[in-house]
């Protein structure tokens, strides 16, 4: 038996797990910047739990919580698990390897996509009110370790959903966090229906790009909002109602401190702002606002929703102290929702519409398994182009380097 398998290939000896495999590793003394904090390193290859299973991670996708984890900020991964080390990575395509003697829905060989949510499967939370409310729930690859930047991964086997044919392994490995997050926050958090017009910010970017074709395929109108005008032919292509740069409005985003003056300008481009999403509206203010830019934008999130309208967020990259005038909040009876992720059912329920082919993927880089890094150094200096891929055991032929902007 082997220590390790060799990269790019699937093994012929299905289900045979090495002593040892290749990882890019996080360790306690040496957090900051992806390219000092990961590095390529030989470690043992885990071992499953009851309701475990181990899986060869054919293609795994890049998310800004593996910069974090890199960084240490703005908390430690170490803080959340008792790992020695941390291989991060929350979202990967792959073959089922080996399987804990509790698990009865997956075997050996089956070729699956995996979502990040992790509880205990044990509490009143998890069997009848939502495993999002287990106290022991946490985010795979982040708050947990094991995750995709490795040749094998350990995961729940609650996590494991069937790969759609269609798709290659660096897609099928693209769009679970975004994907399943995005759907959670306009079907079950904000329950957008047929007529709504909702608005999206970062509509081109790994959230906003599914927002949109969630939005579509509700019937509801996505109003899209963009910075720059070389991604407006995209987010039309996957159906956006309307296009808004918002570079055409240099003065719309909060950034405190801010004075009298630039306040002022601010409303003002505020104003604006919403003449222009009204024009696209039949002159209504939206029903449903897509955040997760947080601070520069929630203000006028906040602002631009309709009476009774509803603001769901999932994130603040921009900032998490949000500030805005709560007047128009109470007065117009407006709601403010949160989400974070999705449940297995969920997840499950979205991954159904990728079997079907009413939801696409969008998958813009993919980088050999070498070079996972530098891939989180391109993220973590806002260099890359919309959703990155690394390429492990899928063929080599499937990975395309990409070379900073």
């Amino acid at each position: 038996m082997s220590d390790v398998f060799p990269l790019g290939e699937v093994p012929k000896s299905l289900g045979e797990i090495p002593k040892r495999m290749l990882a890019w590793v996080i360790r306690p003394d040496r957090e900051g910047d992806p390219e000092k904090s990961m590095k390529l390193e030989e470690v043992p290859v885990p071992q499953p739990g009851p309701n475990d299973a181990i899986v060869l991670v054919m293609g795994a996708g890049v998310n800004f919580n593996g910069v974090w984890a890199a960084r240490g900020k703005p908390v430690s991964v170490f803080k959340m698990h008792n790992e020695p080390m941390h291989i991060a990575g929350s979202d990967a395509s792959g073959i089922v390897w080996k399987v804990g003697d509790q698990v009865r829905r997956w075997k050996v060989g089956d070729e699956v996509v995996i979502h990040c949510n992790q509880s205990c499967g044990q509490c009143p939370e998890c069997n009848g009110l939502d495993p999002m409310a287990c106290s022991e729930q946490k985010i795979w690859g982040y708050e947990t370790s094991w995750g995709s930047f490795a040749q094998f991964t350990k995961v729940q086997a609650q996590q494991l959903l069937k790969k759609p044919k269609q798709l290659d392994w660096l897609q099928a490995a693209s769009y679970g966090l975004t994907y399943f997050t995005a759907y959670r926050m306009l079907v079950h958090q904000a329950e957008v229906t047929a007529g709504d017009n909702v608005l999206v910010w970062g509509a081109a970017g790994g959230l906003g790009v599914f927002a949109v074709q969630i939005c579509r395929m509700l019937g509801a109108n996505p109003i899209a909002v963009v910075g720059g005008k070389d991604k407006v032919d995209l987010v039309k292509s996957l159906g956006a109602s309307a296009c808004i740069d918002r570079n055409d409005y240099p003065d719309l985003m909060y950034k405190p401190p801010e004075t009298p003056e630039r306040q002022k300008a601010r409303m003002e481009a505020c104003k604006r702002f919403g003449k222009s999403v009204r024009e696209f509206t039949s002159g209504k203010d939206v029903d449903v606002v897509f955040e997760h830019v947080g601070q520069q934008t929630f203000p006028t999130s906040v602002f631009l929703a309709k009476k009774f309208g509803k603001i769901v967020i999932c994130g603040a990259t921009t900032g998490f102290n949000l500030e805005f005038d709560v007047r128009h909040l109470w007065m117009r009876q407006k709601q403010i929702l949160g989400s974070h992720f999705a449940n297995a059912y969920q997840a499950e329920r979205a991954n159904q519409l990728v079997h079907e082919g009413k939801i696409h993927p969008v998958l813009d880089q993919v980088f050999p398994f070498e070079k996972t890094a530098y891939a989180h150094a391109l993220m973590a200096a806002n260099k890359h182009k919309g959703k990155m891929g690394i390429a492990v055991q899928a063929a080599a032929a499937q990975s395309t380097d990409a070379q900073a902007a």
